[in-house]
């Protein structure tokens, strides 16, 4: 047996904000500097991810995705420092979660598995 949680961030009208399918787009992004072939990474069209990082930067009023058009060096995409940061604290927070939910299932249905076995066995 085993636990599976999944983390992610509504706003109060139960819309999406943020979770992992977002932080993958960002980490896409971040790693080929170009929302196309994050989207291709991750199979969303090109709309869809736009989509998300628009919901995202909305909320939080911010820009996370820069984008500069053009074949010279500095061309692409790239994430603000506010978008690596959002990254990093969601992350922290599934890691944090995840762990501490492994830990609670552990003790209420691993480590008490043993003492039903025997209380039944018991009866």
């Amino acid at each position: 047996m085993e636990i599976k949680v999944k983390v992610w961030i509504e706003d109060e009208n139960r819309n999406l904000i943020f979770g992992s399918g977002k932080t993958e787009i960002l980490n896409q992004i971040d790693q080929t500097g170009s929302i196309a072939k994050a989207a291709q990474n991750v199979g969303m069209n090109y709309k869809k991810a736009w989509s998300h990082i628009k919901i995202l930067e909305e909320y939080i009023e911010d820009d996370l995705v820069l984008t500069k058009k053009g074949r010279a060096e500095d061309s692409g995409s790239k994430l603000t420092l506010k978008a690596k940061e959002l990254m990093k604290l969601y992350k922290t927070l599934d890691e944090d979660i995840k762990e501490y939910s492994q830990k609670r299932f552990k003790e209420l249905f691993l480590d008490r598995e043993s003492d039903i076995v025997k209380e039944s066995k018991n009866v």
